[in-house]
């Protein structure tokens, strides 16, 4: 049954029984809305208390035998309806009736009690309205009607837990200057605001049950077992100054050419790689050494059981090495120190170690504690002792952990690969991750398609301290990240949503006012200078150094703003973008896809590609640079007093000038002055000595001059000539 159906039965207003359903924990959208047997059967047991008045009949039998004569005539029966209609029908009028039956029933004198009941329901019998007054929820209404609202809503949704139509929330909205369509998102503050008007009393969200990353993040090692722990390889960083030789080192040490790949000859991304020494296995992270990528150096030292610092021998410690032993110092790691590039005639390891030494890093020669290990890329000296050391260090840490655990770890890297989608370079920090494993990273989850090692060769399965790449994620997770193995999909799934869902709510805010003009503010409008970038680039990790590098850029005069970045070549929606916002588009190391840039051409956006860091640094400069206005000064050359007024009919009015100082070019530019004021300000028409036109009078000569649109000259006219100078600004 319906809800207006049920309200017509019972003889009350939809809204009124709309409220009672609800106060007895039946609540329902609308009128249309269709009510289970429970919920009728609640609302006519509440809404209708005039049915009392059928207790009228059990107090008096005698309608009860009544129909005694009914069996004698069976073949009459609907007379006999109506006749007994007829008899029953006084009965509730004579309620006076009862009064003699008490003689009757002499020895039933307890029962006698409820003779004063009659003249109750004389009272209610008679007075129908009374009935109706008590179904109106007069108490009810003075309860206030209790809704939750978690975070951002939707307008639509909203609507449905007050009970109205959208077109009269969108219309309450109006007046609170919120201006929403019934698809857009409400701030939480005002959907409260406009349910308390509405006469709704809002409760507060009881904080959700669901599982968080954060939960498992906090969790003890409870399930490592002392028995199942093994000794794992070590993770060993590479840290240092830009083209300290750090991947020179790792290729020697790899029999590899990676370094020859890296555009510009410097590492811009992080990398990891295993290698195998007497038996041992050696993780090593290759970190940049560019000052734009602090991050990525940070995030290096913490994965990290050994941070190596790489040290050229011919130039010393450089202000990336001091950072970098500080990121080692704060991560708490063991440190060492590999001097580079030995065989160079201008090496001198002494003052590198002199150097380390005065900042706290003394070598073990010295009677310090920090190994320091001299190498060469180039001819491979001193790198079995390198070796050696860090398997010597390891030992001492005993690293270990339990490859029977569901696996955790880190993320070095994640990009978007056309054919293979998102894609994430896992390190594993403990457990063994399977394929198949249902994954969580932060607000991704998937399921483990494919692991593939750092040779290139696909694997079934990845343990303790072995870099991966792992194929199945949802999405791109952030360089860094901490990821897990859940149990199944359904909590990956469950985890990665309510990590999803806050981040939502804390960028989710109520509908802009804002109009288009206010958003392409130029500086012509009298606003601050901005450049609006949206970046693109090849990993996450290269969005995170390239915006650190950015910060770098400050300006009181132009401000940077990024509106967007992400994973993936330039498309098309990037494009729409940076048009709308008045924003260029800057790529890292990525691609443009097809039809792109006649898009872009139409739209008159401007996409800046590079693969060296410093350079795409260095081009945002520049555009931050030419949006500044020039610098206008005017620079006064000289003066001429006005000695005589021609008047030549072919010519027009000429004055007769003598230069009292300086020098008047054809180009300048010329005030008339009389007296204190200005009466003409202009450029200079011609420029003539006797018959001649010159293109400049110096001081002390005599001249004619004709102005543009001037003729009101007078002797003793006093006029300054200048030349307006633009002088490009500089942040």
């Amino acid at each position: 049954m319906r809800v207006h159906e049920l309200a017509k039965e019972l003889k009350v207003t939809s809204r009124e029984l709309l409220d009672r359903l609800s106060a007895l924990g039946y609540p329902a959208k609308n009128h249309m809305s269709a009510l289970d047997e429970r919920a009728v059967q609640a609302a006519r047991e509440a809404l209708a208390p005039a049915k009392p008045a059928a207790p009228p009949p059990q107090p008096s039998p005698p309608p009860r035998m009544a129909p005694a004569p009914a069996p004698s005539s069976p073949p009459v029966s609907k007379p006999v309806q109506k006749t007994a209609e007829k008899t029953a029908a006084p009965t509730p009028t004579a309620p006076k009736a009862p009064p003699p039956a008490p003689p009757t029933a002499g020895p039933t004198k307890p029962p006698i009690t409820p003779t004063p009941a009659p003249a109750h329901q004389k009272i209610t019998s008679a007075a129908p309205p009374p009935a109706q007054k008590i179904t109106a929820p007069t108490t009810v209404a003075a309860k206030p009607r209790v809704i939750s609202i978690k975070g951002p809503i939707l307008v639509k949704e909203l609507a449905d837990l007050l009970g109205i139509r959208p077109n009269r929330l969108i219309s309450e909205l109006m007046k609170h200057d919120v201006f929403a369509s019934i698809n857009q998102r409400l701030d939480h503050r005002v959907a409260v605001q406009v349910a308390e008007e509405m006469g709704f009393e809002v409760e507060k969200s009881r904080p959700s049950q669901k599982p968080t990353p954060k939960d498992w993040r906090a969790e003890p090692d409870e399930d490592r077992k002392p028995e199942n722990l093994q000794p794992r390889p070590p993770v060993v960083t590479f840290l240092g100054h830009v083209d300290h030789g750090k991947t020179s080192l790792l290729d020697r040490i790899r029999n590899t050419a990676v370094a020859q790949s890296e555009a510009g000859g410097i590492t811009q991304h992080v990398g990891a790689y295993t290698v195998e020494s007497k038996g041992h296995r050696i993780t090593f992270l290759d970190t940049p050494g560019h000052q734009a990528f602090t991050a990525m150096r940070a995030r290096g030292a913490n994965m990290t059981d050994i941070a190596v610092i790489v040290v050229a021998a011919d130039d010393g410690v450089m202000p990336q090495t001091t950072e970098a032993i500080q990121h080692a110092t704060a991560a708490k790691v063991p440190i060492m120190v590999a001097i580079n590039k030995v065989d160079l005639p201008a090496a001198n390891v002494q003052r590198v170690k002199q150097q380390l030494a005065s900042m706290g890093l003394t070598p073990e020669d010295w009677g310090g504690n920090v190994i320091c290990s001299e190498v060469s890329a180039l001819t491979g000296q001193g790198l079995e002792h390198l070796l050696e050391m860090i398997l010597l260090q390891a030992e001492i840490m005993e690293i270990k952990a339990d490859p029977t655990l569901r696996a955790k770890g880190f993320v070095i890297e994640a990009k978007l690969e056309p054919g293979r989608g998102p894609t994430a370079n896992l390190l594993v920090k403990e457990g063994t991750l399977h394929t198949g494993d249902a994954l969580l990273c932060g607000s991704h989850w998937g399921r483990v398609r494919a692991l593939i090692d750092d040779h290139g060769r696909q694997v079934a399965s990845a343990g303790p301290s072995m870099p991966v790449q792992c194929l199945g994620l949802s999405g791109v997770p952030g360089a860094g990240a901490p990821f897990r193995v859940c149990a199944d999909e359904r909590v990956a799934r469950e985890m990665a949503e309510a990590e999803r869902s806050q981040i939502e709510q804390r960028r989710l805010t109520v509908p802009k006012r804002a109009s288009l003009d206010a958003l392409t503010q130029t500086v012509s409008q009298g606003g601050q200078a901005e450049l609006r970038l949206v970046l693109k680039a090849d990993v996450q990790g290269s969005i995170e150094a390239i915006e650190h590098a950015l910060r770098d850029i400050r300006s009181d005069k132009v401000t940077l703003e990024i509106l967007a970045s992400g994973v993936g070549s330039i498309t098309a929606n990037d494009v729409l973008l940076a048009s709308a916002s008045d924003a260029i588009i800057v790529g890292f190391h990525v691609g443009v896809d097809a039809g792109v840039s006649r898009i872009a051409k139409q739209e008159g956006v401007e996409i800046l590609l590079h693969s060296i860091i410093y350079e795409l640094q260095d081009r945002v400069r520049e555009a931050m640079t030419g949006l500044l206005a020039p610098i206008v000064q005017e620079q006064v050359t000289g003066h001429a007093v006005i000695k005589q007024v021609f008047n030549i009919s072919k010519a027009g009015v000429i004055a007769g000038c003598q230069m009292s100082d300086g020098v008047v070019s054809s180009k300048s530019r010329v005030r008339v002055k009389r007296g204190s004021d200005v009466i003409y300000e202009g450029v200079l028409a011609s420029l003539r000595r006797f018959q001649n036109d010159v293109s400049e009078v110096r001081e002390g000569q005599e001249c004619g001059i004709r102005l543009d649109n001037f003729a009101a000259f007078a002797p003793g006219d006093v006029l300054e000539f200048y030349e307006v100078r633009r002088i490009a600004q500089s942040l």
